[in-house]
């Protein structure tokens, strides 16, 4: 063997054991992790029957402090949940979630009741401050510093998602915590003060911190105002839904429209009474869903004859795998309103409706045993959105 044909046999050798680690290894190839695109079998999903994929979060226990508290639904309290996390949160006027920074997840949120001001700031240096009211979403990148407080006398309301389902909460980098547990000798030296300067200072984390209602117009930053090239604010609920039905509304905001949101996206559906958001799946993410109000009837199907469904009501959470089928149905006497999140920031689902419309009727007739003649009776287009008749 020449010295050329050894060099390419240990180049390619090497890059064989790197893959095989890849794939070997139990620290980087999980199910639901995004960025190894042919994911392995998740022995949750491989059994017999499916998991449960319902987690009721507001009635589980809760991180309280005075009027503010938390509540967070990760794979250990739903573990099918791998791909997303989520936080249910409330701020009581006067109350902010202190200055911190996820190293492992972006996150995303909706307002659902209360005003909320927001203070981000990305790795140029640029800090923005905007203010949420319900129906508004906020879209902060993995490791991007932030904070949250409440506006005005009433308290505030905000549903977080988060794009990785092995992220908690109260795992956060947080300022105070940091602060903290570094000596104040280092600290004197990195911001050029005396040590006297951080005495008093928490020596723990704070989470939530609480003072005086904030001014209705925001002050400006110590280094004054230098507004990023992005926004990390969308009005939701103020744009078009893309499927306006008797049955229902659905509104979604993707990256194609809110251009930070890369790894979210987000949708608001209302259903009627009786009303179906159709047989479908998603291609390309996973779907964590949050009822703020109704009750609904979620199917999943896991190929294999495997079916399950799940009732989910106010405060409760559904979690669908990437790819598989499901549906949602609103069985209360009342519309409803669920709030999805998905963990790709480009929005893509095929109907059962749209699928069969795109086949041609000797197709399905084969496929089915039937005759060509029934398909004629089938949708030709995506239905989407039923009403309570199925129309």
């Amino acid at each position: 063997m020449s010295d050329l044909q050894r060099r390419d046999f240990l180049t390619r050798a090497a890059a064989f054991a790197a893959a095989t680690a890849a794939v070997s290894g139990t620290g980087r190839v999980v199910a639901g992790d995004p960025s190894f695109m042919n994911n392995v079998p998740d022995p949750l999903l491989a059994g017999k029957e499916l998991p449960t994929f319902k987690f009721a979060l507001e009635k589980s226990e809760a991180k309280v402090m005075g009027q503010s508290w938390a509540r967070e639904a990760t794979v250990t309290q739903l573990p099918i949940s791998k791909g997303i996390a989520g936080v249910s949160m409330q701020l009581a006027p006067g109350d902010m979630r202190e200055l911190h920074w996820h190293a492992t997840a972006a996150e995303w949120a909706f307002v659902d009741r209360g005003r909320v001001r927001t203070t981000v700031i990305d790795p140029q240096g640029n800090a923005e401050t905007n203010d949420f009211e319900p129906g508004d979403v906020w879209f902060f990148p993995r490791g991007h510093g932030h904070m949250l407080e409440c506006l005005g006398n009433e308290p505030c309301h905000f549903v977080l998602i988060f794009d990785s389902g092995y992220f908690s909460e109260f795992g956060t980098f947080s300022i105070s915590d940091w602060m903290g547990h570094t000596p104040k000798a280092l600290l004197a030296k990195n911001f050029g003060l005396p040590e006297s300067a951080f005495h008093g200072f928490p020596k723990t984390e704070v989470y939530f911190a609480s003072g005086a209602v904030p001014p209705e117009k925001p002050a400006l930053p110590l280094q004054g105002q230098k507004l990023p090239p992005q926004t990390h604010k969308w009005r939701l609920m103020q744009q078009a839904p893309i499927i306006d039905s008797k049955g229902g509304k659905m509104y979604v905001v993707d990256s194609g429209n809110f251009a930070i949101s890369k790894t979210v996206t987000g949708s608001i559906l209302d259903l009627e009474p009786g009303a179906l958001r159709e047989l479908h799946w998603h291609p390309n993410a996973d779907e964590w869903q949050y009822i703020l109000d109704g009750k609904v009837s979620v199917t999943l199907f896991g190929s294999g004859g495997r079916y399950r469904t799940e009732t989910l009501e106010k405060g409760d959470v559904g979690y669908i795998p990437q790819g598989y089928g499901h549906s949602i149905e609103n069985i209360g006497n009342k519309s409803c309103r669920v709030l999805i999140g998905f963990n790709s920031g480009v929005y893509e689902t095929i109907d059962l409706s749209q699928w069969i419309a795109g086949n041609p009727r000797d197709v399905l007739a084969t496929n089915f045993g039937k005759p060509a003649a029934l398909f004629d009776k089938f949708p030709n287009k995506d239905a989407g959105l039923l009403d309570k008749d199925g129309k």
